[in-house]
């Protein structure tokens, strides 16, 4: 039981110690902003008491989106850029959907 409790302490120090750098405190950064989109959409939708997107949501999902896609391909990770590079396009296309949402509203005003 020693030597595992020992392993996993060594693929911890590895892991988040040692190669602990720059990029990897961006990729904090970045997951915490994208993380922050998840908790303005449940205090949104408390508040309402229904399920709510607020345009914070997608704010966050592009600020965090954008920083975890600079992360991944810094990491040379073709899954995780994908990913990214396809989830910025629906991010993108939403901010867009409620800016023109906003301007036909002010000019029916």
């Amino acid at each position: 039981m020693a030597d595992w409790i020992a392993h996993i302490g060594d693929w911890f120090h590895a892991v988040f110690v040692q190669q602990f750098d720059l990029w990897v405190l961006l990729g904090f950064v970045a997951q915490a902003l994208f993380t922050m989109r998840f908790l303005v959409q449940w205090l949104a939708s408390e508040r309402a008491r229904r399920s709510v997107v607020p345009a914070s949501f997608w704010t966050f999902s592009i600020l965090g989106g954008t920083l975890l896609l600079i992360y991944a391909i810094k990491r040379k990770d073709p899954v995780f850029i994908a990913g990214q590079a396809a989830g910025l396009f629906i991010y993108f296309r939403n901010v867009w959907f409620i800016v023109n949402e906003r301007r036909q509203h002010r000019s029916v005003d």
